[in-house]
């Protein structure tokens, strides 16, 4: 469909497809009778060819996608697609069989799908088709070897979608091209669908902002998918617009047991184009927020332990509901969320298996960067300075060495009764 778009162009598609249609057929067929209709034309071809007809639609959803602000192209194309598979005086006299691939489930139509007869398979329930929505991890692992790849690094970058009994699914797109050019960076903003995330931001429906600062920080949220109705314009809350950044990749799913869905940055690649993108446009709070993240990482090199302990105290009031406030996973939250900047720049570890124990949140600045790493201790009630005691006694940097222009040891504490954050930082030498 999208080489039909770029002959046609989205607003024009149908007729354009009903006419090269029955040229085909005439030239397949001679002595095909061309009716005024297009279905009695498909009839008569039906009845020339002595069997019916197997449809195959690559991309079927690209007029919808294409067409987003031509809602009359959009149902024109609909219309198309259920004349053909929807027909209960045609549908079973020419159509054996039709398969239809695309980023998108079946558009709905009102209350009902414009085509009730398919069995899907989307990213939300691949079922019995899930190893195949991508590549597995025995088959990266068989690419590495090929090209002589790091599969760590291909994993640390491209992994982070799982479906029930599969348990890692990587983008293909992205391995392919890391394992013919041997790099491993994003490749996500070379696809089309990273043009419209930026839309989609910017809409803040209810919030989504904040939502997608989480999802960067680190975060899984609740989402619910239930209401999508499988198109590119209709939005009718936040849920909706997750639920496409699902479709198109940009977030992984899953579901618990009792039928909780939620979303997450699935891997390095995705986060990073969350971060560049998130540098753009025009959602002031987020910019605001990154800007005071850049401020705090610089705050943070130079040794200002003050102000990465206010920082911090500001994320945490103003993040979490008071009876989360204690919780200790809200406060490693809050750090991940007042360093988002971190993203671009550094890989993030957490518990980091280092020296005699693991330490608590770990950044290791890219290959030949100027920054140095940055290894976070935390601690409740107890001290700042207690944390970094435990650094060093455990001897935490020990799997750090030769890492960064330098290692800085950060220690934060939260006491729950005086309600006040303290820092230390110091630099390892």
């Amino acid at each position: 469909m999208t080489g039909v778009i770029g002959e046609a162009g989205a607003a024009d598609i149908v007729p354009y497809m009903k006419r090269n249609i029955i040229c085909e057929l005439a030239a397949a067929y001679p002595g095909l009778a061309v009716e005024e209709g297009f279905v009695p034309t498909l009839v008569n071809a039906v009845s020339l060819a002595g069997s019916r007809f197997i449809v195959i639609i690559d991309e079927w959803d690209a007029p919808i996608r294409e067409a987003g602000s031509n809602p009359r192209a959009q149902r024109d194309y609909l219309e198309f697609l259920r004349m053909l598979f929807k027909n209960s005086g045609a549908t079973s006299r020419v159509i054996a069989a039709a398969y239809m691939t695309g980023i998108l489930p079946i558009k709905k139509d009102g209350f009902q799908s414009a085509m009730s007869d398919f069995q899907e398979f989307t990213v939300l329930d691949p079922g019995k088709h899930a190893a195949f929505t991508g590549f597995t991890e025995a088959e990266v692992r068989t690419l590495c070897g090929k090209y002589h790849r790091s599969f760590e690094e291909a994993k640390s970058w491209y992994d982070g979608y799982t479906f029930d009994d599969v348990h890692s699914v990587y983008n293909p797109y992205s391995i392919m091209c890391a394992m013919q050019s041997g790099k491993f960076k994003s490749y996500w903003k070379k696809t089309s669908a990273a043009e419209a995330l930026l839309t989609y931001i910017d809409m803040d429906e209810e919030g989504l902002q904040g939502e997608i600062a989480r999802l960067v920080s680190g975060e899984e949220i609740e989402a619910d998918t239930e209401g999508f109705e499988n198109d590119f314009e209709t939005f009718k809350d936040k849920d909706d617009v997750l639920t496409l950044l699902i479709h198109l990749g940009y977030l992984a799913y899953r579901e618990d047991e009792q039928g909780t869905g939620t979303v997450r940055i699935p891997n390095r690649e995705v986060r990073m184009e969350f971060h560049r993108i998130l540098r753009k446009g025009k959602h002031t709070e987020l910019i605001r927020l990154i800007r005071e993240s850049d401020c705090l990482l610089e705050k943070t090199i130079q040794g200002d332990a003050d102000a990465v302990a206010n920082a911090v105290a500001k994320i945490h009031d103003s993040m979490y509901a008071p009876q989360f406030y204690n919780n200790e996973q809200a406060l490693r939250a809050a750090v991940r969320y007042a360093y988002i900047t971190c993203v671009g720049q550094y890989a993030r570890i957490e518990e980091l298996p280092s020296g005699h124990g693991c330490a608590d949140i770990v950044y290791i600045p890219k290959w030949r960067s100027a920054l140095p790493a940055m290894l976070i201790e935390l601690k409740g009630n107890k001290t700042a300075v207690g944390a970094i005691a435990q650094i060093r006694d455990r001897d935490y940097p020990a799997a750090l060495q030769g890492i960064g222009q330098g290692l800085l040891l950060v220690g934060i504490n939260y006491n729950e009764k005086t309600k006040v954050h303290s820092c230390v930082i110091e630099r390892d030498v």
